[in-house]
């Protein structure tokens, strides 16, 4: 498997400046590459491809050799590379007809990720100081200590060096992870995602689930609303490039990188505990991008430019709540630790498993079966159970159906 290790930086003081600085200088290769492919369609209508910009890489190092000479060439090789991706990304939501999205030039902290190969620019585990700590070795940085809280797997391919609100991450890349098989439960379950909790199971997982199958939305994102309005509110009483402002926004940053590790670690919690308590798990393959769009706008037709409501506040709501309970984040997370637990994930269609009945010989469909937001009471055959219940068995019955089928096949 191909896994990322995510580790805190601790550099010095002249080492942040250095790191500042290789951001800087490769932000500036990116905006750089980005002009040149505009004003050269724009003028000739000609495209410019990766292999034409690499190619000139040479030069750019040898009449710069302070400023892009001191880094490594494969990590500017990947910074064309990511701007190359920007570009084939654009052209294909082109073709798709959806909203393209022209690749933008990146401003003073809008560029905060470099790309280095391990062996050429950077070096992990290098131990020049202290045998029992941990260090990667930058190009033009330096030794730069690592706060490494877990163990490594695999081979490491490349070494992304990152900037979070003030703070230095590095990112490793890695193949030949291997899996560590967990033994059998023989326990098959459907997860139900949702707002009021944040996932509901076909039947109670000690150390996941309470008495009644629920796992409880933390809701990190509305607790901390109180301090972020307080934050942003002194943010925008703040000059515009003054040092207050630049410390009101690096204390909104801050709120926000706290509430996205508590996100990120109650995701890995649960996915964990769900993947050890289970051998079979069947989850709904939720279109997430798609349910937190906002309503299209509904003209009046008897008078022009006047529009009638469309429910854009609720929804704004519910998305706002679905962002933040971070379905995306943990069904990601609970893919890749089945897959290294050896357990069977199958992602199944949403659609209408909460409107179906469960009682064996029905499986009536109706929007009228969900009488309230909690209860599911079937019109036809009068089943009476919890809604996210039912989603939740829906959900597993219908993954035991692909299986089936993928074991015919």
């Amino acid at each position: 498997m191909r896994r990322s290790f995510k580790f805190l930086l601790r550099p010095t003081r002249h080492q942040e400046i250095a790191l500042a600085a290789m951001l800087g200088d490769h932000r500036a290769l990116y905006n750089a590459a980005l002009e040149e492919r505009r004003e050269a369609y724009r003028r000739a209508k000609v495209s410019i491809r990766y292999c034409d910009q690499s190619a000139q890489l040479k030069e750019i190092r040898n009449t710069d050799p302070e400023g892009q000479g001191r880094w490594s060439f494969t990590s500017q090789q990947q910074t064309l590379r990511r701007l190359n991706r920007a570009f084939d990304s654009f052209f294909r939501r082109v073709r798709a007809g959806e909203t393209p999205g022209y690749p933008r030039f990146k401003g003073r902290g809008w560029f905060d990720t470099v790309t280095l190969v391990e062996g050429d620019g950077a070096r992990w585990d290098s131990q020049p100081h202290h045998p029992a700590a941990t260090y990667v070795r930058v190009q033009g940085v330096g030794h730069v200590r690592v706060h490494q809280h877990r163990e490594r797997a695999g081979r490491v391919k490349t070494v992304e060096v990152k900037r979070e609100a003030g703070r230095w991450y590095v990112i490793l890349s890695c193949d030949d992870v291997p899996t560590v098989p967990l033994p059998a439960t023989g326990r098959e379950v459907g997860v139900d995602m949702g707002v009021v909790h944040f996932a509901t199971l076909t039947e109670p997982v000690e150390g996941v689930t309470d008495e009644r199958g629920h796992i409880p939305n933390p809701r990190y994102l509305k607790t901390a609303s109180g301090e972020l309005a307080a934050a942003q509110q002194a943010y925008a009483r703040t000059k515009r490039g003054s040092t207050r402002r630049k410390k009101a926004a690096q204390k909104i940053g801050r709120i926000h990188r706290k509430v996205a590790r508590q996100r990120l670690d109650h995701a890995h919690k649960t996915a964990l505990s769900l993947v050890r308590g289970a051998d079979f798990i069947a989850v709904e393959a939720l279109p997430i991008r798609n349910m937190t769009k906002a309503p299209k706008s509904k003209p009046d037709p008897g008078q022009a430019g006047v529009y009638l409501p469309n429910g854009a506040a609720a929804k704004a709501g519910l998305n706002k709540s679905i962002l933040d309970a971070g379905w995306g984040v943990f069904l990601g997370i609970l893919m890749h630790k089945a897959e290294s637990a050896g357990r069977e994930l199958i992602p199944v269609n949403p659609a209408n498993t909460s409107r179906t009945c469960p009682a064996p010989e029905c499986g009536h469909i109706s929007g009228e079966n969900r009488t309230t937001q909690a209860d599911f009471v079937c019109v036809r055959c009068g089943y009476t159970a919890n809604a996210d219940v039912v989603g939740a068995t829906n959900v597993k019955r219908a993954g035991l159906v692909l299986r089936k089928a993928a074991l015919a096949a």
